[in-house]
């Protein structure tokens, strides 16, 4: 039975029936080569991705979020309407207003998608209530906050290692950045964009990114030098 975009995998699965362009298939974190031609081995378990036209790879970090008030937060939207409906990878959807953009008004509004992503800011944050985003700050700025281009990769990495990323003396982002031209949004829900040229650049940075989070500070330079060489 082949395994679908979206399903559970685990090490030693193999994918068959993959999309191949001109005799290439681009694999990224949790995928190996397998020795029959166009298939590919499962080395961690997690969510099988996909990403037009060729592009695949595993998602591992399934641990819940819990929301709180002042977080950036990297979402997906899966509801669109007046006030959309943002998976933050908390137990509930959160909610995001048209109108929670720079600029927007009744009659000019976002042109929101569902499967589009956006960095946006947590407003309210309640157990018994609905989290609420927005996407201005409090001069009514997007600043950094607002739609991300679709042509980037969302990946998800533990929450402890979303504060390591932040942190001031964190050498990851200095390293990849001596290598790589990219764009990247770091959310506190542990969803991180990354954008580049190269689909290969991407997956070699979210390589990067799982490799490091394995490390301590002191040797993430050394883990991302395959990456950033």
């Amino acid at each position: 039975m082949s395994i679908k975009i979206g399903e559970f995998v685990f090490p030693g699965d193999v994918l068959r029936d993959l999309t191949v362009v001109n005799g290439v298939i681009l694999k990224g974190p949790g995928l190996h080569s397998h020795e029959e031609p166009n298939c590919l081995l499962v080395t961690r378990a997690g969510i099988l991705c996909f990403k037009s036209p060729n592009t695949y790879w595993i998602d591992g970090q399934q641990k819940r979020y819990y929301p709180k008030r002042g977080d950036l937060v990297v979402g997906i939207i899966k509801k669109t309407g007046n006030i959309c409906k943002v998976d933050i990878g908390s137990s509930e959807l959160s909610s995001l207003s048209m109108l929670s953009f720079e600029g927007a008004t009744k009659k000019q509004k976002p042109d929101l998608q569902v499967g589009d992503i956006v960095y946006a800011k947590l407003l309210s944050a309640h157990r018994e209530m609905e989290s609420e985003l927005v996407c201005i700050d409090s001069y009514y700025k997007a600043g950094k906050l607002g739609p991300l281009s679709n042509d980037g990769f969302i990946m998800n990495i533990s929450l402890n290692f979303v504060n390591r990323i932040l942190d001031i003396n964190c050498p990851l982002l200095k390293t990849l950045g001596q290598k790589y031209v990219f764009e990247i949004a770091i959310g506190m829900n542990g969803k991180v964009w990354i954008n580049a040229k190269k689909t290969k650049d991407i997956l070699n940075l979210m390589n990067a990114l799982l490799a490091a989070e394995q490390e301590s500070n002191s040797n993430i330079i050394k883990a991302c030098k395959q990456y950033a060489s």
